[in-house]
């Protein structure tokens, strides 16, 4: 599973290992924490995005618009 993992993006991670959590029920999120070392939050973040049916998630980026550090120059301006 873990070698599956690290071939997937961020967000494709938290979705593969959500629905993994939710085949176990309950106590799935912790079980799955423990096999991946992922953090809880980020499992049941991806839980969320699911039961949304990922509306809120660009389709053609891997993070949504203003995602992600911000760059070294812009922090030295402030």
């Amino acid at each position: 599973m873990n070698l599956l993992l690290s071939r997937l993006d961020e967000q494709q991670r938290r979705w593969y290992v959500a629905l993994e959590a939710k085949k176990l029920g309950h106590g799935g999120v912790k079980q799955m924490s423990k096999i991946t070392g992922m953090d809880p939050d980020t499992i049941r973040r991806g839980t969320v995005e699911l039961e949304q049916d990922l509306v809120t998630r660009p389709v053609e980026r891997v993070r949504v618009a203003g995602g992600g550090r911000k760059k070294v120059e812009k922090k030295l301006q402030k």
